[in-house]
């Protein structure tokens, strides 16, 4: 049985189609990588994987489970969380009161519970020595962890990643893949949308490609980053992939 399993997915915004039969499966420990241009339909997938946007049509199961129409408490509360693009920690709390409010209403721990949990995830995460700190006084790389902090908290089976390396520099990025397969050998499967190809490419056991709404490619890194369709499509130098695609030359040489 996959542990997440997309058939179909497909969402309209009126005349837009920015999800067209979108299929992929996961088994349980793997690390799926998705990228493709800006507006390819990457966080909108995330969102309707998660209840956040109902699908127009296709079904989603997480662990055998339908939860395609569930709402988006009860996804969490089932095993599938997510993290944002755009990082939204409650401002005026402490940043182990960020994570304890997680465990508490996204896995539905009591508050005995959740605090010793909140604290073992602020401590995996590198931000026990900031538990006391406002949470909105972080820095970006310490907002990407306490993100990821409130995620775990969660108690997911499936960890769904929105660019959560953005703004990070390269030794910041090497230590969000050394963390985040830290996290995948804890027992949680891992969906990744990151525009860091090396990053994407040092995580992931096979990398699925949207463009415009729809998979057009799927595998393992080698093969999906050696298509010409790819290429073409997504890491084309004229336009503003251009940075991509030299990430993926200098991956390449690099091999």
């Amino acid at each position: 049985m996959k542990i997440l399993e997309c058939r179909n997915l497909t969402k309209h915004f009126g005349a837009l189609c920015a999800l067209s039969g979108v299929d992929f499966s996961l088994d349980a420990g793997e690390i799926l990588g998705i990228i493709g241009p800006n507006g390819a339909g990457k966080s909108t997938l995330f969102n309707c994987l998660t209840g956040i946007t109902q699908a127009s049509s296709g079904k989603v199961f997480l662990a055998g489970e339908d939860i395609t129409h569930l709402a988006g408490h009860k996804i969490v509360r089932r095993g599938l969380a997510k993290t944002s693009q755009i990082t939204q920690p409650f401002h005026g709390m402490t940043v182990f009161e960020n994570i304890l409010v997680a465990a508490m209403y996204g896995a539905g721990m009591t508050k005995s519970e959740a605090e010793p949990y909140a604290r073992r995830m602020a401590a995996f995460t590198g931000l026990e020595s900031l538990s006391a700190q406002s949470a909105g006084a972080l820095s970006v790389p310490e907002r990407r962890r306490l993100e990821l902090g409130r995620a775990l908290a969660c108690k997911p089976k499936v960890l769904l990643l929105d660019e959560n390396m953005a703004g990070l520099n390269p030794g910041e990025v090497d230590a969000a893949v050394k963390l985040l397969l830290e996290v995948r050998d804890s027992g949680v499967t891992l969906v990744v949308v990151e525009h860091v190809m090396r990053a994407v490419i040092g995580l992931s056991d096979r990398i699925l490609v949207l463009n415009q709404g729809a998979k057009i490619a799927e595998g393992v890194p080698a093969e999906v980053m050696a298509s010409k369709s790819v290429i073409n499509v997504y890491f084309g130098t004229g336009g503003p992939c251009g940075e991509a695609h030299a990430q993926l030359k200098d991956t390449r040489d690099a091999s």
